[in-house]
């Protein structure tokens, strides 16, 4: 069991140890295992690279994150400017069909819309924008739709939870319905929902996953 002391001490050591941010930058509040995030950074990445440094702490149930992103005047870049460059990264990707992925930029938010066949490619277009200079936030609004639609069978998912070593099939739940499948049940860590969201996703001619897992940790409220 952790105390929020300790919790939120934990989360401090996995922010120094990335090498891309700087603890200075970041504040950490823990209260039974929900992890607010505060500061100010100069890129977005930071801000994920903080979000997804707190996630992969045992006993982090949830994390609020409220970093600010404030850029130097002498790096402030027009949104045509930051669309450009954004286009031109999702053209460097092998993984990104041409053509698929329309942009729209407003103050530095970008907004990502869509199809594609696989939630790879989803994730893949979110990945190849977060490093440049001037993005604030990016909504993905990609929708999956596969190419060919095949019957999902509940049996085949479950199976492949079986296969992982990581995640323990009996605490998760899977449910299928048409192209959707939901997960839910307990898991321990946050390693554990994600993981099980990135299986799920892989399945043939899946175009939703519904992840309603809950992490469970046990705290201890002494402090």
């Amino acid at each position: 069991m952790k105390t929020n002391e300790e919790l939120q001490n934990d989360v401090q050591d996995a922010i120094k140890w990335e090498p891309l941010l700087h603890a200075a930058e970041i504040g950490v509040i823990a209260k039974d295992g929900v992890v607010m995030l505060t500061g100010v950074v100069d890129i977005y990445a930071k801000k994920i690279e903080a979000e997804n440094a707190a996630k992969h702490v045992t006993g982090v149930k949830a994390v609020v994150e409220e970093i600010k992103i404030k850029t130097s005047n002498s790096w402030d870049r027009s949104n045509a400017d930051i669309a450009n460059e954004v286009l031109n990264a999702l053209k460097g990707r092998w993984d990104i069909p041409n053509d698929k992925v329309k942009v729209k930029v407003e103050d530095g938010w970008i907004t990502l819309e869509g199809e594609l066949q696989w939630n790879y490619q989803k994730t893949a277009a979110k990945d190849a924008i977060i490093n440049h200079y001037g993005v604030k936030g990016i909504t993905n609004n990609i929708t999956i739709k596969p190419e060919f639609q095949k019957v999902i069978l509940q049996k085949e998912v479950e199976q492949e939870f079986a296969r992982n070593w990581s995640i323990n099939r009996k605490d998760i739940k899977v449910i299928v319905s048409g192209t959707k499948i939901t997960l839910s049940g307990e898991v321990s860590s946050w390693y554990q929902k994600d993981e099980a969201e990135k299986i799920a996703w892989k399945t043939p001619g899946v175009c939703t996953v519904d992840n309603r897992l809950v992490i469970e940790y046990d705290y201890s409220y002494a402090d």
